[in-house]
């Protein structure tokens, strides 16, 4: 197990959970300076930063009790107040969600992607709030110098560190049965075809090369799928394109999504209901 592996599992579901809470205050046309400061005082908590200086030293991965208990407490950290049931739908959605984007990276590498597009969203969440933006900057920094350098076979620890926290969890979510993504029974329905990992070729060529290195002869063979090159490595700076959409916000696009859950705005002067 990669002991690199807590950083980027804090910080991808922290990013699924803004999206939820996210999409169901506007749904539920929360006032804007209520909902901005939801957003804010979450995201100002969960990049406190003596918090962040404890989770990148290399450790363990908490155990899903712990972790299921700090995100009770992120939650909580503003004015909205959610009650058991729709603090389990929400810990659900965040953990399938994340669960099925590392299973979809083309290759180990790829869950840093993931982790940018996740942070990127996070910045645009409080792009008026500049000392908040800061917070978070200094947070994608230590992600660049932590990870940028790590090997390939770091990462594949750290794929398979995540696989073994989630392989337990099927838990069924109505956006992945309806795409038809998900079977009944909670498991994945993972693609077979598709764009190949950055830095790999299109399967279908054998070369065959001569003691001396020299390649003598190709011989073509029918790979039984529909597979494509990718078009460019996705940026790991703190700001570029990071070609991979996995971890980007699959709530802002207009469709039927099932987040409902029920809490309270709470404030000095008023309580507002998020059903």
């Amino acid at each position: 197990m990669s002991l690199r592996t807590l950083p980027l599992l804090f910080i991808n579901l922290g990013g699924e959970m803004l999206y939820i809470l996210d999409q169901r205050l506007r749904a539920q046309n929360i006032p804007p300076d209520k909902a901005k400061k939801v957003m804010n005082d979450i995201i100002t908590t969960m990049f406190n930063k003596k918090f962040m200086e404890e989770l990148f030293k290399p450790q363990e991965l908490y155990s899903k009790k712990a972790l299921r208990t700090v995100f009770d407490r992120l939650a909580h950290a503003s004015i909205m107040r959610l009650n058991q049931a729709s603090m389990d739908k929400l810990y659900d959605l965040m953990t399938m969600a994340f669960k099925y984007q590392v299973l979809l990276c083309p290759r180990p590498k790829d869950i840093l992607l993931v982790t940018f597009n996740h942070m990127d969203a996070i910045k645009d969440f409080i792009r008026d709030s500049p000392s908040i933006l800061n917070q978070v900057d200094e947070t994608f920094r230590q992600l660049i110098d932590m990870y940028n350098c790590l090997p390939a076979g770091e990462f594949q620890l750290i794929r398979q560190t995540l696989l073994i926290f989630f392989q337990d969890m099927h838990i069924r979510v109505s956006i992945f049965l309806k795409d038809k993504v998900q079977n009944s029974n909670g498991r994945f329905v993972l693609p077979t075809s598709g764009p190949v990992p950055w830095g790999t070729e299109v399967p279908g060529l054998i070369r065959i090369f001569s003691f001396k290195g020299e390649e003598v002869k190709r011989v073509e063979f029918q790979n039984g799928g529909n597979y494509a090159s990718p078009l460019r490595e996705g940026s790991y700076d703190l700001f570029g394109d990071r070609v991979l959409k996995l971890g980007t916000n699959m709530y802002s696009v207009s469709r039927s999504v099932e987040t409902h859950m029920s809490g309270t705005l709470k404030s000095s002067a008023a309580h507002t209901k998020v059903t």
